[in-house]
């Protein structure tokens, strides 16, 4: 029979695990309850078992939690940000093991609970960084661990989400801080995870600015942008407004949320410059290291483009990744959601290049593979459901990379608000006093 995975949340996160488990890795177990808040989602997931050729699996509310860990011996976490750790310190109390969608928890509070609750368990964590798998990622972490720019004296990383992507962050509940952390614990703790995995080394100062410049009311109010409707769905821009994402016109979003509305009144399609919205779009960020290293990070959400470039300075060199996801924005993507598919995105590119001294710089090929993150996601899916092998890359990521890539985003918005620098202690797993 294999193992018996449970899942906890199942929106859009969920899939990329149940489709593994229903498809390449169904020889390693097999999906064993569902749990949400909302039935029409989980009815969803079991037409998709069904459609496998398996039985439907028992569905349970969340005040039955304790039932669906009997059921499990896998718990999957793909719930709202500030629910994970509710779950995942059930689950390890209950001896089971979990996978936790990134960021493994949205506060101080949570990491510290969950810390104490692996401690004490049985059971295994393991928190899916996915990009550590992508192959320029790892191509860079091995530069850098052989030594090819001597010991790394600062890093400079900027990351664009576009108008498709980071637009939709302030459809969903994302755009509650409350929900998400915003986007230094959500978003930004993929990359701050990335520092920490290629420096290896830990963060222990963090200072911040962060602001609301694009999306939101009162911005769109300065531009003009007024009269806005509350969502998508029935909006006389819809079909002709880049910003109005149109549900109804992928048939996941949907079953998943459109025709789940009823339930618990979540709207996916909420309007991005409208009132309510808690979290920022503009975020500069310095972090020093415990190995002296110092990062100047940024993150804008309204760019024209998506990508990331990275840039670390040694003792010996430099190396520098440029990476475009998807080159431009089509007016259209909000309206037709799978024209947003990065996989079909047109004009992109990967460059990584090594500058020694005294030498002429080297382009370092990156060796893809199949599928997304070029094919990151299936070594982190053949790790998750197979289990790790001997990785000299070290990238399996447990509950202690978790915390300290979710506790730099928390200082960096703890600093922001404050306007005073913030330390981390015990090697980047606690917020000092």
């Amino acid at each position: 029979m294999g193992t018996r995975y449970a899942f906890v949340g199942l929106g859009h996160r969920a899939r990329m695990y149940v489709d593994a488990l229903l498809g390449d890795w169904s020889d390693t177990g097999e999906i064993s309850a569902l749990c949400d808040v909302n039935q029409t989602r989980m009815n969803y997931y079991n037409r998709a078992i069904a459609r496998s050729g398996r039985s439907e699996v028992p569905c349970f509310a969340p005040d039955r939690f304790d039932e669906l860990l009997e059921r499990a011996d896998t718990v999957v976490v793909t719930t709202v940000d500030a629910l994970h750790a509710t779950y995942v310190c059930a689950a390890l109390d209950a001896g089971r093991n979990v996978v936790v969608e990134k960021p493994l928890t949205t506060d101080a509070a949570g990491c510290a609970a969950i810390a104490d609750a692996a401690e004490r368990s049985e059971g295994n964590l393991i928190v899916t960084f996915n990009y550590r798998y992508s192959p320029r990622n790892s191509a860079v972490r091995r530069l850098i661990s052989q030594g090819a720019v001597g010991h790394v004296t600062s890093v400079h990383f900027e990351w664009l989400l576009d108008t498709i992507h980071g637009a939709d962050y302030f459809r969903r509940w994302h755009r509650d801080r409350n929900s998400s952390g915003g986007l230094l614990v959500h978003k930004s703790s993929h990359h701050f995870d990335l520092v920490n995995w290629w420096l290896d080394a830990a963060a222990e100062l963090v200072f911040a600015q962060t602001d609301l410049r694009f999306y939101g009311e009162e911005n769109a109010a300065a531009r003009g942008l007024t009269g806005r409707p509350a969502r998508g769905q029935g909006a006389p821009g819809l079909g002709s407004d880049p910003f109005i994402l149109d549900v109804s016109a992928d048939s996941r979003l949907t079953e998943l949320y459109l025709r789940a509305e009823h339930e618990d009144g979540y709207i996916r399609d909420q309007d991005v410059f409208g009132p309510g919205i808690t979290i920022d779009d503009n975020m500069a960020v310095l972090v020093r290291y415990t190995n002296r290293a110092m990062l100047t990070y940024s993150l804008n959400a309204h760019a024209p483009y998506e990508g990331y470039r990275v840039v670390f300075n040694g003792t010996e060199g430099r190396v520098e990744l440029d990476v475009c996801e998807r080159a431009w924005t089509p007016p259209h993507a909000a309206i037709d959601p799978g024209a947003a598919a990065k996989e079909n995105a047109e004009g992109t590119w990967e460059r990584l290049v090594l500058h020694r001294h005294w030498e002429k710089a080297q382009d370092i090929t990156i060796e893809g593979g199949t599928g997304a993150h070029g094919g990151g996601d299936r070594l982190l899916l053949d790790d998750i459901f197979r289990g790790p092998s001997d990785d000299p890359l070290a990238r399996p990521a447990g509950y202690r990379d978790g915390i300290r890539s979710v506790l730099i985003g928390n200082a960096a918005n703890l600093s922001a608000e404050t306007g005073a620098p913030v330390r981390l202690t015990d090697g980047g797993t606690r917020l000092a006093d």
